[in-house]
């Protein structure tokens, strides 16, 4: 009975506090205004940062784990040597990156799990007139496992195939689309330069877009993408490692493209020192832990300086650290944005106190004609607090709508990925209703305490 009496009268304070506000809606319509922004800023925010945690967690896939990548550079110790010395500049001989560097990393260092060379070649294919722009990419099979690229139809090329250099490719989801939009593309033949390769797999699409400083690290897939065997390349199509370099002014290159063979010579040590003698335009290592890529770098590192006849012509990267690095740049780009959604809510708070005390000195008539009637100082509190707790708490909900509006108008217009999670829309919601009873108490207390004699008395 004590329980229902209770609930009884503090409903009827409620009561009263809902006709007050529908009593001055505009008012209250701007008093919510901070709290509906403030939770529309907290969603979308959230929503933002979920959805480039999102995109980082893609790119370690795309990626691949535990990957370590090895690409050409130029070396310009000697040049600077000479240059501090005043004597002419001369370039040591380095076979640069080859196939025999990846064969000797994977008899060398214990740790690979997986090792991949690369050739990766800018060109057009050819099917049935249609004429697509797309790379090719000269991998091995380990390729496909290192980077978790599924497919959609068809099988991976083999070791086999591979190693006897077989005119065999597998597509990327856009160029399959663009040149077998209605027809199975599995034994079809593409043409790229002199060569006709046979399809034996398409695949996944890939729904991550890789960024210019994940390609320099080694990350270059996408949907227009030709992967064929790395010794198709070098057997049937480019070796670069054919260009014999000689000491001295004169160098003497054969490159095999298409099917035609050409000669190049140089008479200066600075055209030679510009043509890419690197038969390999990436090595791809994984290995078999995160701890141990430190120290694999390091032994790859000396082992590859001593086979370069201590020429540093090549740049070891950690494509991991670079994620990393960028997660939590994007972390610090979140709490900052969070901060500015929380100083919202701040605000908004703040203004509902500032209304609610404007609203006990405009009715401090009411006040007092309750307390003479014998409402109690609770009665008084529950009346304030509850109405800007009715405010917070529709400007919260009003706030989640705005919100979860804002993150899709984001996501659609400007091309960000947005994620809205269940946990955020109950946070700012939760959020919202905590600062109606903050910040509405003072407010709420005030009222209470006021003489009901002075009340019915202020004019």
């Amino acid at each position: 009975m004590f329980f229902i009496h209770f609930i009884n009268r503090y409903l009827h304070d409620v009561h009263i506090a809902i006709e007050s506000i529908l009593g001055n809606k505009l008012k209250s319509m701007l008093t919510a205004l901070g709290i509906i922004f403030g939770v529309a800023a907290v969603i979308s925010m959230l929503a933002i940062g979920n959805g480039a945690q999102q995109e980082i967690l893609d790119q370690i896939k795309m990626v691949g784990v535990n990957n370590i990548v090895i690409t050409p550079a130029e070396d310009v110790s000697d040049d600077d040597n000479a240059q501090e010395s005043g004597e002419k500049a001369t370039r040591k001989y380095s076979p640069g990156l080859t196939l025999a560097d990846a064969e000797a990393i994977r008899s060398v260092l214990p740790d690979v799990e997986r090792i991949s060379p690369e050739v990766s070649v800018n060109t057009f294919v050819v099917y049935a007139g249609i004429r697509y722009p797309a790379k090719i990419l000269a991998v091995a099979t380990d390729f496909f496992q290192l980077y978790n690229l599924g497919l959609s139809e068809g099988d991976y090329f083999t070791q086999y195939q591979n190693d006897h250099g077989f005119p065999v490719c597998v597509i990327g989801y856009n160029v399959k689309t663009k040149l077998f939009n209605n027809e199975d593309p599995i034994g079809k033949y593409i043409k790229f330069g002199g060569i006709w390769l046979c399809v034996t797999g398409v695949l996944e699409k890939s729904q991550v877009t890789t960024t210019s400083t994940f390609d320099n690290a080694g990350v270059n897939m996408n949907n227009d993408n030709v992967y064929i065997p790395i010794k198709t390349m070098l057997m049937r199509y480019q070796n670069r490692a054919l260009v014999n370099t000689m000491q001295g002014q004169n160098a003497t290159g054969i490159i095999i493209s298409g099917g035609r063979i050409t000669i190049r010579s140089s008479s200066s040590s600075d055209e030679q020192a510009s043509s890419n003698y690197h038969q390999l335009d990436r090595i791809i290592v994984q290995v078999k832990e995160t701890e141990q890529l430190n120290s694999a770098v390091e032994v790859l590192g000396r082992m590859l300086f001593r086979r370069h006849q201590e020429v540093k012509d090549y740049e070891i990267t950690v494509p991991e650290l670079l994620l990393k690095q960028q997660q939590r740049t994007k972390d610090v780009f979140n709490i900052v944005l969070g901060a500015i959604a929380g100083i919202s809510l701040l605000v908004g708070g703040i203004g509902i106190m500032n209304i609610m005390f404007a609203s006990v000195m405009e009715r401090i008539k009411e006040i007092g004609t309750r307390l003479a009637i014998g409402a109690k100082k609770a009665d008084i509190i529950a009346q304030f607090l509850s109405e800007a707790i009715l405010i917070s708490v529709t400007g919260g909900a009003i706030g989640v709508i705005l919100g979860v509006a804002l993150s899709l108008i984001i996501e659609y217009t400007f091309d960000i990925k947005t994620i809205i999670s269940f946990f955020s829309v109950v946070i700012a919601f939760g959020v919202s209703a905590a600062v109606g009873v903050i910040f509405g108490y003072s407010p709420a207390k005030r009222a209470a305490e006021r003489d009901p004699i002075e009340s019915l008395r202020y004019e």
